[in-house]
């Protein structure tokens, strides 16, 4: 074995730096593969071990043994070539001492720092010792060897690796005795390979039964996880909330079991503050839309008896006449407020619209041609495609949402303001994941877009957020110039109740001299 292969085996995998994840490997990102990985790296570092020192202890025994050897051989083989004989019939006693050696055995005589003979024992008993021509680098390294009775391992290009041990001769010389160590090597060469395979194919099964063995100690925990996904689905922003999907039940003992009774508890909690939000909610509901139904015969009275007044034949005093006036207005004003307050209570309840094909394009050309009567100051353009865009819903509903979005525009933009109404059809794709197979499927769906843009002041920051909330009302800035006063602030609610309705949504964007609403409804198939 070469110079230093014991401490290279020794350091082996365990450099500087080895405990840090290799930046070029991607790292696990499931808590089973890291696992997995983590179980794997530990056996890998285990084996490595194992083998690392399998592979020293083996080496040391080997070289110990043939340092024994060297030490019963001692210098019998390099004194006989002191007389400068090779063959076993060229000095006393040769024949003897070159038959006992083991093949292989290295000899030599060194007079100061020269190498007088040098030999090896042939492979044949015929052939006995033979001189072996060293170069010069040979001989600096033998004579580099001390003579203190220890084996020492040298490499000689005339022959190969060799364990070597040098003593003090009887006459002032120094005598080299030698076995190869490629019988060493070639042992613990086999070795490596065999720990090689056995650890790989250990390795290899207890990946695959580590992963299996992680992936059932964690089925409860994804279990955990699939009902949390399909609680963060359920809709729970608004409506009555049931948090049917609950954790399965596992050891309380384990912390998979901890984690799954929490989350249970957490869930019947979360459950119990929803119920009581939708109780609430219907209770609010409820009061709203009942008094929007009571409200509505007393202010059809004083809107009534309001316009009997005036149509009085008699002298009416010109103060009187327009106290009437006002409260006709505002009875009428009110009347408009009850409706809209108990459609919104209506469609809070759930109840359902019609669901049958409504030309969105044509009650787009009517409503713009209501909105130019109403506002004849303004630019009204139209952006309609070629064939007419029809959606399964509630015509008078989806006209009451134009009507409110062109009535917006127009009563919050200035005269002269351009508003431009777009209509069309986009295809979306969506993906579905089935909750049998766990395979994703993407459907095609058709959308109807309707947009209103306006290139008035737009919308101020503070009331883009709740825009779409009842009684809100826009600033002065978007009014500047308009007429105050005209709205309830339950249009834009409306509007987006009844998008919500019909399975749509409606949107804001606004900046100066860029403001649009828009609306999607599903197409369906029409």
């Amino acid at each position: 074995m070469r110079p230093g292969l014991r401490e290279r085996l020794a350091r082996g995998p365990l450099r500087r730096g080895a405990g840090r994840w290799p930046a070029r490997l991607p790292r696990p990102h499931t808590l089973r593969a890291r696992l997995t990985a983590g179980l794997v790296v530990l056996l890998a570092v285990s084996c490595a071990a194992v083998g690392v020192a399998a592979v020293v202890e083996l080496n040391g025994f080997l070289t110990g043994r043939l340092d024994q050897q060297l030490r019963e051989t001692g210098e019998r083989f390099p004194a006989s070539l002191e007389h400068g004989g090779t063959r076993p019939s060229d000095h006393d006693g040769g024949d003897g001492d070159t038959r006992r050696q083991t093949v292989g055995t290295f000899g030599a005589r060194l007079v100061g720092d020269t190498v007088t003979n040098a030999a090896v024992v042939g492979s044949s008993t015929g052939t006995g010792a033979q001189n072996v021509p060293l170069a010069a680098a040979d001989g600096r390294t033998l004579a580099a060897v001390p003579a203190d009775g220890r084996g020492h391992t040298i490499d000689l290009s005339a022959l190969d690796d060799y364990r070597v041990m040098a003593v003090q001769g009887r006459d002032g010389d120094v005598l080299v005795t030698g076995l190869p160590t490629e019988p060493v090597e070639a042992t613990v060469h086999r070795l490596e390979l065999v720990a090689a395979v056995v650890f790989g194919a250990a390795l290899a099964v207890a990946g695959f039964a580590g992963a299996m063995w992680v992936r059932w100690s964690l089925r409860p925990l994804s279990r955990v996880a699939a009902t949390a996904t399909k609680v963060s689905r359920l809709p729970l922003s608004s409506g009555e909330v049931g948090l049917w999907p609950r954790a399965p039940e596992a050891d309380p003992r384990s912390e998979v079991g901890r984690v799954a009774d929490a989350f249970n508890t957490m869930l019947g909690h979360v459950e119990e503050a929803l119920t009581k939000r939708h109780a609430s909610e219907e209770r609010l509901r409820s009061f709203a839309a009942d008094a929007s139904h009571e409200l509505r015969t007393p202010v059809a009275s004083i809107r009534g008896h309001a316009e009997l007044a005036l149509l009085h034949p008699g002298p009416v005093p010109q103060k009187v006449a327009r106290a009437l006036e006002r409260i006709e207005a505002e009875a009428a004003r009110m009347g408009e407020m009850v409706d809209d307050l108990l459609l919104l209570a209506r469609l809070d309840a759930g109840r359902p619209l019609e669901r049958l094909p409504v030309d969105l394009t044509r009650l787009v050309l009517d409503a713009v041609t209501d909105a130019q009567a109403a506002g004849p100051g303004h630019r009204w353009t139209l952006e309609l495609s070629e064939e007419p865009v029809t959606v399964p819903g509630d015509a008078h509903r989806l006209h009451q949402v134009l009507a409110n979005l062109l009535a917006n525009a127009r009563l919050h933009t200035p005269v002269g303001t351009t508003i431009t109404i777009s209509l069309e059809t986009e295809e979306t794709e969506e993906t579905e994941e089935t909750e049998e197979t766990e395979e994703t499927e993407e459907t095609e769906e058709s959308t109807a877009v309707l947009k209103v843009h306006d290139d008035g002041p737009g919308v101020a920051m503070d009331v883009q957020p709740r825009v779409f909330e009842r009684f809100t009302h826009g600033d002065r800035r978007r009014t500047e110039g308009v007429q105050s006063g005209t709205g309830t602030g339950l249009g834009l609610s409306i509007v987006a109740a009844v998008a919500e309705a019909h399975g749509g949504s409606v949107t804001l964007e606004s900046a100066p001299a860029s403001t649009t609403f828009t609306v999607r409804i599903p197409a369906g198939d029409g």
